[in-house]
């Protein structure tokens, strides 16, 4: 056990993402088991999708508490909870939380249904609003609350003893957004519409490093270092991903779904980018420390 425990002290970064691959992706596969792709592109297409979440979100959470044990013992765990307990971060941070997923969503889609009523978001045309917001909801609050446990509890702290708030928010975004590679290769099927496999491979591929998920992370570092609240992470990760499937235009797949998708993500960027230049501003007017003489 001292020769685990020493190990998972020296690389807790690559322990940590290994084991959620594994735990995530290996209990969703023996979830929706061997009866081809996901029917659809929504939580409501496919009866398999509740147990996929499920085995997923099981990753994240326990990988984070577990090793957290293991490393820092009954102290470490104290920590997670006690920053999961810290809610009183100023109402402009909940709002940052909570807005700026839908925000840029809405503003996007708006600015895409201007060429095309393909973008006008789900909500808005569905006429099944009340399943889109409850299911949209349920998976938000799910995701958040379990995923961040892992991603905030344990990861982005292991990564900010070594890299700056930027370069954390890129490292774990990184592999945030390739966790997420299981179901939507599952749902490339239906998700590809008339854009050839390969070419929407490549796509998916590159969203890894350069699509929203990645430029989100890096906001939801920012946040997280201003509010040191694993209760505030969650809430901005379930507002993100209960956006995403309340205003999804409905049906979206093939090259509409990809126009969003990175068209989204540059709109996240620009908000990273100020960010970045923000916190550039302000480690430039940190006084410098003497060197020890």
């Amino acid at each position: 056990m001292s020769m685990v425990k020493s190990f998972v002290t020296r690389h807790p970064l690559p322990v940590y993402f290994a084991m959620t691959f594994a735990i995530s992706w290996g209990a969703a596969f023996a979830a929706i088991g061997g009866s081809g792709g996901m029917r659809g592109t929504t939580p409501g297409s496919d009866p398999r999708f509740a147990y996929a979440l499920i085995a997923m979100l099981a990753g994240p959470s326990v990988t984070g508490i577990l090793l957290t044990a293991l490393v820092r013992g009954r102290t470490g765990l104290r920590g997670i909870f006690s920053h999961l307990r810290r809610w009183r971060a100023g109402a402009i941070w909940y709002a940052i939380a909570l807005l700026t997923g839908p925000v840029l969503m809405m503003a996007t889609l708006l600015g895409l249904s201007s060429v095309s009523p393909a973008f006008l978001p789900g909500i808005f045309t569905s006429d099944q609003k009340a399943s889109i917001l409850l299911v949209g909801l349920a998976v938000g609050l799910s995701a958040g609350v379990f995923e961040e446990l892992g991603w905030t509890g344990f990861a982005i702290p292991m990564a900010r003893r070594r890299h700056g708030l930027v370069a954390t928010g890129l490292i774990v975004g990184i592999w945030w957004s390739a966790w997420h590679l299981f179901p939507n290769v599952w749902s490339s099927r239906a998700a590809s519409g008339e854009l050839p496999m390969s070419v929407f491979a490549a796509a998916t591929a590159l969203s890894i490093f350069i699509g929203y998920l990645t430029a989100f992370r890096v906001l939801m570092v920012w946040v997280y270092e201003h509010t040191e609240s694993v209760f505030v992470a969650m809430l901005m990760h379930a507002s993100f991903t209960a956006s995403l499937l309340i205003l999804n235009p409905v049906g979206i797949s093939g090259t509409n779904l990809e126009v969003y998708s990175f068209a989204l993500a540059g709109a996240v960027w620009l908000v990273v980018a100020a960010v970045a230049i923000d916190d550039r501003r302000r480690r430039s007017h940190l006084p410098v420390r003497r060197r020890a003489a």
